[in-house]
């Protein structure tokens, strides 16, 4: 497929594709550190780890491996807090709200498909009003493996009811354009995502990068290559 051929579906990524995640996360953050005596963390460090998840979130803040004592202590906290406050700031990235119209106006599926467990996802989901939108919502905890595996974007596929020679898939981390890839789908990149330094762009596999959600639609219209 080419990537600037019309999709019957698009599939995205969660925590720094669809939806910026990383101000409620990096309170979480703050606050799990407060409790446990350690000094808060500026917005600017949390922010490219957010795509992650808990235990890089942890690693981050504390400077201590999984096997650690206290780390699941602290993860589990850091957890609790984030899961009773996951939609204070949390909002769509600017344009896409754009985008997931486009895509409805001209009957083109999209659904997520994130490494967030569905215990955090859904609520999430619900708070934003996107849970009876999206055409399907694949969790990190849905199939028996997560990205980069394949199988998650293949589930979706199969919930939406399109091939995924048809599909593109949307994330910002090498995991999501190593699991498009596998899966036959188009990957696209984005840049305005959570980039970890450990995890930089030129090493995806992605066949497009974009700067902004907006480059989505001219992506659509077959105005837009990069």
């Amino acid at each position: 497929m080419s990537p600037a051929a019309q999709p019957l579906a698009v599939l995205f990524d969660l925590d720094g594709t669809l939806a910026d995640t990383a101000p409620d996360l990096a309170a979480a953050l703050n606050r799990t550190l407060e409790h446990f005596g350690r000094a808060p963390l500026a917005y600017e460090a949390i922010r490219p780890v957010v795509s992650h998840g808990g235990v890089a979130l942890i690693r981050l803040g504390f400077g201590i491996q999984p096997d650690a004592p206290g780390f699941d202590e602290r993860r589990r906290y850091l957890l609790d807090v984030y899961a009773d406050n996951l939609c204070e700031q949390t909002r769509l990235f600017a344009g896409m709200t754009e985008v997931l119209n486009h895509l409805e106006d001209s009957h083109i599926a999209w659904g997520i498909v994130t490494n967030k467990p569905a215990w955090l996802t859904d609520p999430l989901m619900t708070a934003m009003q996107l849970d009876r939108r999206a055409g399907c919502i694949v969790s990190g905890d849905t199939c028996t493996n997560r990205k980069p595996h394949p199988e998650p974007i293949l589930h979706a596929c199969e919930l939406l009811d399109r091939l995924p020679g048809d599909t593109w898939y949307v994330g910002d981390a090498g995991r999501d354009m190593q699991a498009a890839r596998a899966a036959g789908c188009t990957p696209i990149g984005a840049l305005y995502g959570y980039l970890h330094p450990e995890d930089p762009p030129e090493t995806w596999d992605a066949d497009l990068h974009i700067e902004h959600p907006r480059q989505l639609l001219a992506l659509l219209d077959g105005r837009y290559s990069a």
